[in-house]
């Protein structure tokens, strides 16, 4: 299979992680184009491309892509490290609200846009991030959706039929509204249930209702408390400190032995290996000398050496 030529078809397929991991857009997102990954080199670009089509949750481990990529572990653990340096990838925690209880979650966040790092930094304050050059938002409609409602009414309500002015004119209340969470159905249950009989004006009778009826302010919601982690040793830490994902201690240009870098951080596997192998090999060594001393004969004092005879003295 050539790089670029993922088949979207086993994309429903995909495994989805445990609840809290795997992975998760970042907003905003533009629309996926043909050009989004151009920069990067052909292995890293198919293996982005398919990351970007998978849905949030999905597991986006290694070992997990590599049962669905044509790519071996080694090759793929480089390639989302190629995308984490590129922008497009950062992992770390999150906190959640559950049942009234907060806790933390691991994360890995995914744009599609390659991010530089002063916007993961406002990304991870919870700030509301700039949008991207290429992020262009949809083109607007002449008319706002509180001016949409509002001029329905009269074809549902021919009572509450109102001339554009007035739609113009209380748009803004309806906007309001919006803003306090509220949705047309409940927006037109307000304006529309137990009118009285006959409507003499509607326009006044609507600013009463929107006016009177107004919800209340919603309580301020928190964002989220998020860190960074590093994507060698997960090791927490302020993004200004994790260049590219990478603490200080893992980065490339660091010469020093991992051991030296993270004297506490569990060790490799092939060192766990290295080790357990020397130390089974001390172990036999020690039966053995073991058994040798028990099958010697016991009883038997060995023969005195004999002394060395002096000189006589002249």
């Amino acid at each position: 299979m050539a790089d670029g030529q993922f088949s979207a078809a086993s994309l429903p397929s995909h495994p989805m992680a445990k609840p809290g991991y795997g992975k998760r857009a970042t907003p905003p997102q533009h629309r996926p184009t043909a050009h989004d990954f151009a920069h990067l080199p052909p292995r890293e670009a198919a293996i982005a491309a398919y990351v970007d089509r998978l849905p949030d949750g999905a597991d986006i481990s290694v070992k997990t892509l590599a049962k669905e990529l044509p790519y071996g572990q080694c090759a793929l653990g480089t390639a989302l490290n190629r995308l984490q340096k590129a922008g497009h990838l950062r992992r770390g925690r999150e906190t959640v609200t559950v049942e009234g209880s907060t806790r933390w979650i691991t994360r890995t966040w995914w744009s599609r846009t390659a991010r530089e790092g002063e916007w993961w930094a406002t990304f991870v304050r919870g700030d509301a991030p700039e949008p991207h050059s290429q992020e262009t938002a949809p083109p607007r409609s002449t008319r706002s959706r509180a001016h949409i409602l509002l001029a329905a009414l009269g074809r549902e309500t021919p009572a509450l039929s109102l001339s554009a002015a007035e739609c113009a004119a209380l748009a803004p209340l309806v906007g309001e509204w919006y803003a306090r969470g509220a949705t047309d159905e409940a927006v037109r249950t307000a304006l529309t249930s137990g009118l009285p009989t006959p409507v003499h004006h509607p326009a006044a009778l609507l600013r009463t209702r929107l006016t009177a009826k107004l919800p209340p302010e919603p309580e301020p919601v928190r964002p989220p408390r998020r860190m960074l982690e590093c994507a060698i040793c997960g090791a927490p830490g302020r993004p200004e400190s994790l260049p590219d994902g990478v603490c200080a201690a893992c980065h490339p240009a660091d010469d020093r032995a991992p051991a030296q870098r993270h004297p506490n951080a569990p060790l490799p596997a092939a060192s766990v290996h290295t080790l357990a192998d020397a130390i089974r090999a001390a172990m036999s060594e020690m039966k053995q000398r073991d058994e040798v001393r028990k099958a010697e004969p016991t009883g038997v004092s060995p023969s005195p050496r004999p002394s060395p005879r002096r000189a006589p003295r002249p």
